[in-house]
């Protein structure tokens, strides 16, 4: 990871450059693992040139918990994505799910003693070196983001630049993860001959590729129901302002209708697909549902229970799934920030029931995401459960190579949407 940002990265908006090869992306999660190699078409787009998809073995919640499972499961992954595409990689942009992501929004100050501000002092305010050490002891920084300038204290700077004063000082969003797990990933990676061309945290890729330019504009929360984790983002102003994550996912709720039911989790997640729902329904009494018990299989006995209480284990798992993340957005204060909107995606937020639990829970209007087309992604990996695959390579397409490679996501122009994001931050919280 660099600690210093080019000079395109202060001046404004990184330029981009025409990619002229390909572009290959991964999502290493808790039950599934999916690569997607792209190629730019003639249009100035891309369109896909290789998918591999497999079960993810050797993960819990987002971390590496055995190095040879996941090793395993990314050259299985990324050799299917080659084998279709024809062609062999060698770097690769990941996601972070790991690491216990964390997002701070922290104020920078340095002297600038009366000159007048140019783009060396916006490099020097913005220089991840000043990060106080408490944010980032045992840490990595994965985004490091501006959000408002201001001048002796005078807060909602739009551009600093060709202004006086004593004291340059910028609002920031800080997005870290533990170190040791992000080097548990970099090295699983590294064991399959690739290298790490970018990281980017999960629920911003997965909102990245699922978000209109409406939702982001006027405030929205994008809720990524995974496996292992159930992930937020909230944009506000078109800008990402706060990331959060829950221990919780589909994941949980198969365990819990293995351990209720005592039937063997591969008939649970089954029974979860095809009779699964969060909301009960007046005919649930009367639908009986063959359970296959554990260590029975060979037998073939089955006991019979009426759909009711298939629902009965779901609904909590799901109700507290919402609670939680409820309660870290109050907790945060960006509750308020992301309005009224909510859009759901992720694999475990198709069953049946999630979307009208998040509504009543949650009191915003909820809708579900799915990832926006891309030509040549096949429709078994369009889902809502490939919204985080997806977005990367949103991410690697609409980032400039120097973007990418680094662990910051490019600074916008000083006059943008981050200005007025900070003055609107600075005077709420």
């Amino acid at each position: 990871m660099g600690n210093a940002m080019s000079g395109d990265m202060i001046s404004g908006v990184a330029q981009s450059k025409p990619r002229t090869g390909l572009v290959a992306v991964l999502d290493l999660g808790t039950t599934k693992a999916c690569c997607l190699i792209a190629r730019p078409n003639e249009t100035g787009g891309m369109e896909i040139a290789g998918i591999g998809h497999q079960v993810s073995k050797g993960m819990r919640a987002g971390t590496i918990i055995d190095m040879v499972e996941t090793e395993a499961t990314i050259r299985a992954t990324v050799e299917a994505a080659e084998h279709m595409a024809g062609e062999n990689i060698r770097d690769i942009i990941v996601n972070v799910a790991c690491g216990n992501p964390r997002s701070r929004l922290v104020a920078f100050e340095v002297s600038i003693a009366g000159h007048e501000i140019g783009d060396a002092d916006l490099r020097r305010v913005l220089d991840p070196s000043g990060i106080p050490e408490s944010e980032i002891k045992d840490r990595d920084l994965i985004h490091l983001i501006p959000v408002g300038y201001s001048i002796d204290g005078n807060k909602g700077v739009r551009d600093p630049r060709g202004l006086h004063g004593q004291n340059l000082g910028v609002n920031m969003h800080i997005i870290s993860a533990a170190s040791d797990p992000l080097r548990n990933l970099e090295t699983a990676i590294s064991r399959c001959h690739l290298d790490i061309n970018g990281k980017v945290i999960a629920p911003y890729a997965s909102a990245l590729s699922c978000l209109v330019e409406d939702e982001i504009n006027l405030g929205v929360t994008c809720i990524d129901m995974g496996g292992g984790t159930t992930s937020i983002a909230v944009f506000f102003d078109g800008e990402l302002v706060h990331v959060d994550s829950v221990p919780i996912g589909g994941g949980h709720v198969t365990s819990d209708i293995a351990r209720g039911l005592a039937t063997p989790l591969v008939h649970a997640e089954r029974m979860k697909t095809l009779y699964g729902s969060a909301i009960a329904s007046p005919s649930d009494d009367r639908e009986i549902i063959k359970v296959p018990l554990v260590g029975e299989e060979d037998t073939g006995e089955t006991k019979q229970v009426p759909r009711s209480v298939l629902v009965g284990i779901i609904r909590p798992r799901i109700e507290e799934t919402f609670e939680l993340v409820r309660t870290r957005l109050q907790e945060t204060g960006f509750d308020k920030v992301a309005g009224r909107r909510i859009v759901l995606t992720g694999g475990a937020s198709q069953l049946t029931g999630v979307r009208e639990l998040a509504t009543e829970i949650l009191d915003k209007q909820t809708r579900s995401g799915r990832p926006r087309a891309i030509p040549g992604l096949a429709e078994a990996v369009s889902g809502p459960a490939f919204a985080t695959v997806a977005g990367l390579l949103q991410f690697a397409f609409n980032n400039p190579a120097e973007a990418a490679k680094s662990a910051y996501r490019p600074l916008e122009e000083p006059n943008g949407r981050f200005a007025r994001l900070g003055q609107w931050l600075r005077e709420n919280f």
